[in-house]
């Protein structure tokens, strides 16, 4: 199954959780639960400031994503050099606080509000439960996905990998050694190791691809839904932040999976869009959907917590232990500090965001 056929089913699957309820039920919303409206609410004002946030999410999301795929012109950034390390570590930060500080506290909220039944939602975790669940599914589809790559390297089909001068060679090129598993500390990898390197990478791009397209369209949903004129200001510039980073922490693992024109084009191509679409999406169903209506709730909430048990499982064992745990970073104390405070920058700049966003 090719990559572009693969997104298109993901999205399929996605739409159909969305827009499976009927208009009514999600404009059903218990009369305590109504949204009050005051003097930010305006329909006719709130739509010009949507589609502002379209284009500049838009654009902030293809800087931030592509600024990493362009670092090969810079010796610096080249994924051998330390800077590209410590910068790595920056955007894991980015994604550990995104997931800890922005979907799971969204979820918590979501599935212990008022609006829902006592019985189930305010009897059990499920923000929890579910992210959990999402994390240990992450883990099957990491190993099953090495497994089932490894196999067939094995089997001599080896993918196409893009060569630097832009054509397709056959042989695995290894993007970074230095950040060789750390169970094989100062012990040069082998061939076959140098394919499982590049294969981790390919899973890593993958999986977090598909963790964050889902947490972008469920916030695009929420603010194209929303008329709340003084929300959506400060929303805008903070998702364009928010996007741009998180975006620098993606392309960083797709510059290092090595792929094609074509397939960089399209994990490109799908992260830009989904908050904009999402907003769209919000928009087309601003009359219907009601963000505090029972079905709204329990869809939205859900598909967060299992974002972010997705997010946070990615940010923390395929991004930072891999990392940290590498011969690179073991080799070197000093650069795992260096690396330990861009950590701690990038989760502390996403949670100071999650003020606003």
């Amino acid at each position: 199954m090719s990559m572009a056929s693969l997104y298109v089913r993901l999205f399929s699957i996605f739409l159909l959780i969305i827009c499976i309820f009927p208009p009514q039920a999600l404009s059903v919303v218990p009369e305590e639960c109504q949204t009050k409206t005051d003097g930010c609410t305006n329909k006719e004002k709130a739509l010009p400031l949507k589609v502002i946030a379209i284009f500049s999410i838009l654009i902030a999301s293809v800087i931030g994503v592509c600024s990493p795929l362009f670092t090969r012109s810079i010796p610096a950034l080249n994924p051998d050099r330390n800077l590209f390390v410590i910068v790595k570590c920056f955007a894991a930060g980015i994604i550990l606080a995104t997931g800890f500080m922005h979907v799971l506290p969204d979820s918590f909220n979501m599935l212990s509000s008022r609006c829902l039944k006592e019985n189930p939602w305010h009897k059990f975790p499920f923000t929890g439960f579910v992210a959990m669940l999402s994390a240990i599914v992450t883990l099957m589809v990491d190993s099953m996905a090495t497994s089932i790559y490894t196999k067939k390297c094995n089997n001599g089909v080896i993918p196409e990998v893009a060569s630097p001068v832009g054509g397709v060679q056959q042989e695995m090129v290894v993007v970074n050694v230095g950040q060789f598993h750390g169970h094989h500390h100062g012990l040069k990898p082998a061939p076959g190791t140098v394919d499982q390197q590049l294969l981790r990478y390919r899973v890593v791009a993958m999986v977090l691809e598909l963790g964050i397209v889902v947490h972008s369209v469920v916030i695009g949903l929420s603010l194209g839904a929303s008329n709340n004129t003084c929300s959506i200001k400060g929303l805008v510039a903070a998702l364009c932040f928010h996007q741009m980073f998180e975006g620098m922490g993606l392309g960083g693992c797709i510059l290092q999976a090595e792929y094609k024109t074509m397939k960089k084009f399209i994990l490109v191509f799908f992260f830009s869009v989904t908050t904009p679409f999402g907003i769209a999406l919000g928009i087309a169903l601003a009359n219907t959907y009601k963000e505090n209506s029972p079905t709204a709730l329990i869809t939205v909430g859900l598909l967060n917590a299992s974002s972010a048990g997705l997010l946070i499982y990615m940010a923390l064992v395929d991004l930072l232990a891999a990392d940290f745990m590498g011969s690179k970073l073991q080799a070197s104390v000093k650069l795992q500090i260096k690396s330990y405070v861009a950590v701690l920058l990038g989760a502390g700049g996403m949670s100071v965001m999650a003020k606003w966003a």
